[in-house]
């Protein structure tokens, strides 16, 4: 068996920082990780550029109201700490902040590097089992060894908190994430820019959201759609609507007016379409409407034109569950079952930073920034 001041299970974004802060007063400070090496995740982060943080950053970019502990450790905090380990740095122009190389390893090195620079021991591809109270103290069992310590992080993603660890609170539930919907196969591979996507849970909340969908075999996805599927998340219930507004920037009768004048462009209804819309959008939207391709498109009367703006302004797809890829999770413990220093209220000396939390954000470096945030506040406080 083997002791330590402090142990972090969990050697993410959070885990690692923790650590690092942990070490400057303890000489005693371990991880354990199921990976194989440290803050492994980063490396496909920000589709392998690791999108650090957002300078936007605020608390109506959460589930819940962060500002207390943004206050504490920020963005400027977080780019003055990777400053000192020697990353540099820019923002692009929605705030994202990105390793001047535009690379994950980038910010993975330089925290390998501190891991080596200090005393914090490593235990990399061990499986958690458990986490007994031993005394005042933790003992912590995985598949390789005992360990025993003083003070203990949680700092794990996912529902391996709750399987290790008896409290009630705990559930995790993925988030950011591709929505299941019965997408027809032509649709499959397809990409809509500058839309207006607009989705509604079963609880009859509504977020809306522009930018860009893609077509999956099995559904939606899509930065747009990740952030929307937090409102199915955050409830834990994946059913619901996603409705896609194709032209955002027409009203219903400017549209009206658009497509009336194409009835003399093309002969046929089935190239209808050419020019204004890719052709498998315009596929589904006539097939959804069970119109006769090859009717002369003269023969469109004024309510079946109609009738297209209402598609083409309301693309609706059921939602029925959600994909497996998301990148992150929703649920954790409840900050109000916390200290303002992420410290268990009833059990001393248990810590929680990251995932592990009640916390989530939407896409653009605000789930990284939670994590560094509350990594940096649990090692400083321990």
């Amino acid at each position: 068996m083997k002791f330590y001041n402090v142990l972090v299970l969990g050697c993410g974004a959070s885990g690692s920082i923790a650590a690092i802060k942990a070490s400057e007063k303890y000489e005693k400070v371990g991880v354990i990780d199921r990976a194989n090496r440290v803050a492994k995740k980063l490396l496909v982060t920000g589709n392998g550029r690791c999108n650090l943080t957002n300078s936007n950053a605020n608390a109506d970019n959460y589930n819940i109201d962060i500002t207390p502990y943004l206050k504490r450790f920020g963005i400027k905090e977080t780019l003055d700490f990777f400053e000192s380990l020697g990353l540099a740095t820019y923002a692009d122009e929605e705030g994202r902040v990105y390793p001047i190389s535009n690379s994950a390893k980038s910010v993975f090195d330089i925290l390998e590097n501190k891991f080596i620079k200090t005393k914090i021991e490593c235990y990399l591809e061990h499986e958690i089992i458990s986490v007994e109270r031993w005394e005042n103290n933790f003992l912590v069992k995985t598949d390789k060894d005992e360990f025993l310590c003083e003070k203990l992080v949680v700092a794990l993603g996912g529902n391996f908190a709750s399987e290790i660890l008896d409290i009630s609170d705990l559930r995790y539930v993925p988030s950011l994430v591709s929505l299941k919907a019965n997408v027809s196969r032509n649709l499959s591979g397809c990409k809509l820019s500058n839309v207006k996507v607009s989705a509604q849970n079963s609880f009859g909340e509504r977020k809306t959201e522009e930018g860009e969908v893609l077509f999956k075999e099995k559904g939606l996805s899509g930065i747009c759609i990740f952030n929307l599927s937090t409102i199915f998340s955050r409830i834990n219930n994946f059913n619901g609507k996603i409705s896609i507004d194709i032209f955002p920037s027409y009203s219903h009768e400017q549209l009206f007016e658009l497509l009336k004048k194409r009835k003399s462009i093309n002969e046929k209804i089935n190239k209808f379409f050419d020019g204004l819309l890719l052709p498998q959008i315009a596929y589904e939207i006539l097939n959804r409407l069970k119109f006769d391709e090859n009717r002369n498109a003269n023969s469109l009367t004024d309510n079946e034109i109609k009738k297209m703006v209402n598609v083409i302004k309301n693309l609706d797809f059921a939602i029925a569950g959600n994909l497996d890829n998301n990148q992150v999770f929703a649920g954790g413990i409840d900050l109000n079952s916390l200290t303002s220093n992420l410290e268990h209220k009833d059990i001393k000396n248990l810590y929680f930073c990251g995932e592990a939390c009640n916390v989530d954000g939407e896409c653009g470096g605000y789930n990284l920034q939670w994590a560094w945030t509350s990594g940096y506040i649990v090692g400083e406080s321990l």
